[in-house]
Parts: C-alpha cells; structure tokens; sequence
C-alpha cells in the first residue's frame, strides 16, 4: 500500500483519519475559538458572553466535526491523486520528446486546487454547524440546540426554503474565506513535508512533523485570513440577511480597518494549535491505519 507521503491515500483511512482529527481539534481548542467569536461580535467581546461558558454551543461542533473533516480529506487525497497522475503521465509523454523536467511548480498548484475542492465539500456540513455554533457561543441562545429550533420554528414564516438559506447563511463568505485560507495552508503544509522527506532521504512524514509544519502553515494562512473571517462571523450573528459587500462597507465606516483584525490574536493562536492538532493526528491516524511507523 503507498504511504500517505508519497502515494495516493486510500479512501477509507482518508476517511476515517479525517473524522479523528476533525473531532479531535474542535473539541480540544473549542474555548479559543469562542473567545474569538465573541471578539468579533457586533455586540462586543463581555456582553457577549465575555470569558463565562466558552463551551457554549460545543453540540452542533460535535455533530458537525467528524464528517466535515472527513468530506474534506476524502475529497482533498483524491483530487490531488487523479492531478498527480495527470501530471505524471504528461511529464512521460513530455520525456520522449525531451521535454521532461520543469513541472516542479505543478504541485503546490495541485494542492491548492485539491484543498479548494475539498473546503467547498466540507462547508456543505460545516456552515450549518458554524451558524448554530456562533449564535450560541455569542450567548444569543443558551445552547446549540436552543439556536437550532429557533430557525427551524421559523418555517411558518419563511417556508422550508427560508429555512435552508438560514441554516446556510454566511454561505459565500464562508467559502471566500475557506478557500484562500486553504490554498494558503495546504501548499506550505504539503512542501514543507517534502521538503524533510528529501532532506531526511525517506518516504514518510511521522506525525510530529505533520503537526509542527501544520502549525506553521495554519498560523500564516490564519493571519492573512483574518478580515475575511470577521466578515464571515458578522453575516452569521446578524439578526437580518445582509450582502457581504454592503456589511464591509459598513463596518469600514463605522470602525474602519481595525474591525477586520479583531479577533487576530485568539484566531492565529487557536489555527496554530490546530494546524499541530488536526494534521498531527490525521497524520498519525493516517500512518496507524495505513501501518507505517
């Protein structure tokens, strides 16, 4: 069986690797990412909730973790096999004609688009579990499960379509954020493997490196990420739908650039720790499932 270094991934350890630490991170720095949250309210940091029940709204993260992470590492280990291939089979048809050599650049563009692919998979759980999670962790609900039969009563009112885009809100600027922040991490996650794999002569990554350079690369993509993700937490926690556009103009006027850093710190510092956590252990699961040591 290939390594999960060197080789295609086999669905199955991709899957269940990918639940494992999927759960494993969200439960972990759950506190962090509430406190980050309630930075980012409109309504601000203490009447928010301030530092009290930071594991509020923790159900709909438990529901939604493990497949979310799975969606994403079966979709991601395939994309990037079959690009992988493509590649490889056109760089043999290039070598007969002298032509062989000079696709290095190929790859980390492989692993952007296949961890592009594979967010959008991921959001189609992760969205409704962000939206119920935040309203939660906001303390505008006293659990998940109180924010998720308020949208759900409003079918009355909005009809089952009303509902869905509710569930679903936040939709686009999630996957505006999601898809920069992975074709930043993955691509640095990626080389920086293949880059101790070449300096080491081996084939495998063990799950310590995995999370020392998932940290690394979490931490950059997290900081460049930031704006988007203020965006992103201010059009769930809104009481009203509102355009993405006219939100950042909003924000820009009444409390310019500053808005779109709030919540830097605990959002760099909680991605960094689960860069460590959530590739460290999907690498070790990874390598346990697959039998590599």
């Amino acid at each position: 069986m290939a390594s999960p270094s060197s080789g295609p991934t086999p669905f199955t350890p991709a899957l269940l690797a990918g639940a494992l630490a999927g759960t494993t991170v969200d439960l972990s720095l759950y506190p962090i990412d509430t406190l980050k949250t309630r930075l980012q309210s409109s309504a601000g940091f203490y009447p928010s909730g301030g530092f009290r029940g930071v594991y509020a709204g923790v159900g709909s993260a438990i529901v939604g973790s493990a497949p979310g992470a799975a969606f994403f590492f079966v979709t991601y280990e395939e994309v990037k096999s079959r690009l992988r291939l493509l590649r490889e089979d056109e760089m043999g048809n290039a070598s007969t004609s002298a032509r062989g050599g000079g696709k290095e650049w190929i790859e980390p563009v492989e692993h952007m688009i296949a961890a592009s692919v594979g967010e959008v998979a991921a959001c189609a759980v992760r969205v409704p579990t962000e939206v119920v999670k935040q309203r939660a962790q906001a303390a505008q609900y006293p659990s998940s499960m109180a924010a998720l039969r308020f949208i759900l009563a409003q079918r009355g009112d909005i009809g089952t379509v009303g509902v869905w885009r509710e569930m679903y809100r936040g939709w686009s600027i999630t996957i505006l954020r999601e898809v920069p922040f992975t074709a930043i991490q993955f691509p640095l996650w990626e080389g920086m493997k293949a880059w101790r794999r070449r300096l080491h002569g081996r084939s495998q990554t063990s799950a310590t490196e995995s999370g020392i350079f998932g940290s690394i690369a979490g931490a950059v993509a997290a900081g460049l990420t930031t704006p988007l993700d203020v965006l992103k937490t201010r059009m769930m926690l809104a009481k009203e739908r509102q355009a993405a556009m006219s939100l950042f103009v909003q924000l820009w006027r009444e409390s310019g650039p500053k808005a779109f850093i709030a919540g830097l710190g605990p959002r760099v510092m909680w991605i960094s720790a689960g860069g460590a956590v959530f590739l460290g252990t999907y690498q070790w699961a990874l390598n346990a499932i697959t039998g590599i040591t």
